[in-house]
């Protein structure tokens, strides 16, 4: 009798162990997954799969939010530029080199802040006969070495975390232009709650800069979907084009496409 016990011990242990592994793969491949959704799949009860993503969470494998699970928590913290800039190189050059294949010769763009913009910049550098106006002092010192770039810094406080500028001069400014692209970046892309980023007079500057463009270009790295920073710039629908890299979850590549954003993937593989 014990020995039968201990035989479906193992055995019920065997189970949780390849359904919590099943539970991480399924994330991985899509990057969300409802409660109802793992049930079906997986054939067992919703109130296993809340204590399997209970379990989960405790060991920091997953995030829970309304009854979905995602591979980790979506809130995100201010860092700095020089620390950002480390991550991600491969997928924020890719994404920074289609950026640049936008922009034609007479072209008026304006530039945001982050490090996917700085990544354009390089690209950028050695177009001719377009004009810049950027919140990003950094994208605006390594452009202003081409003379044939006529580059318009945006006033206002500079930002120690991001080296760029936010406030009510810099909104004061964008009133006397009117320009055909605005290349922004991000901290966080929810489908339900939008694009988002740390710093509130960030997100404020950022959603003027879509008024005073006629198109927005999104730039951000496939490790940006389901995060969400503290202020919102505006809802998902409100982009025109995402550019981002091959490592896009196809949960949010196909609502993007349904939602009629263009969406461009860039390959990332050396």
């Amino acid at each position: 009798m014990v020995q039968i016990n201990n035989l479906q011990e193992q055995e019920s242990l065997t189970s949780l162990t390849e359904r919590h592994k099943s539970i991480l793969d399924i994330l991985q491949l899509q990057g969300s997954v409802s409660v109802s959704d793992l049930a079906e799949r997986l054939d067992v009860s919703e109130v296993t799969i809340r204590k399997d993503l209970s379990a989960l969470e405790k060991q920091n494998k997953l995030y829970r939010t309304h009854g979905r699970a995602i591979p980790i928590s979506p809130y995100i913290g201010d860092r700095h530029i020089n620390e950002k800039e480390k991550q991600f190189v491969l997928e924020k050059r890719a994404i920074g080199k289609a950026a640049a294949k936008l922009v034609n010769e007479h072209d008026s763009i304006l530039m945001a802040s982050g490090t996917s913009i700085l990544y354009a910049a390089k690209e950028l550098v050695d177009k001719k006969n377009i004009t810049v106006i950027s919140a990003s002092v950094s994208a605006s010192s390594l452009l202003s070495q081409n003379k044939d770039i006529d580059v318009v810094q945006l006033g206002g406080i500079v930002r120690e975390s991001s080296v760029s500028v936010v406030g009510s001069f810099a909104e004061d400014m964008l009133k006397y232009f009117n320009c055909n692209l605005l290349l922004m970046g991000a901290d966080g892309v929810d489908i339900e709650f939008g694009v988002t980023t740390t710093n509130m007079m960030e997100a404020n500057l950022n959603r003027m800069m879509m008024n005073t463009s006629q198109q927005t270009v999104l730039l951000v790295d496939s490790s940006k979907f389901g995060k969400k920073g503290f202020s919102k710039i505006c809802d998902v629908g409100e982009i025109d084009h995402i550019i981002t890299d091959d490592k896009i979850p196809q949960m949010y590549l196909e609502s993007l496409q349904d939602m009629g954003i263009e969406v461009t993937v860039v390959p990332t593989s050396k």
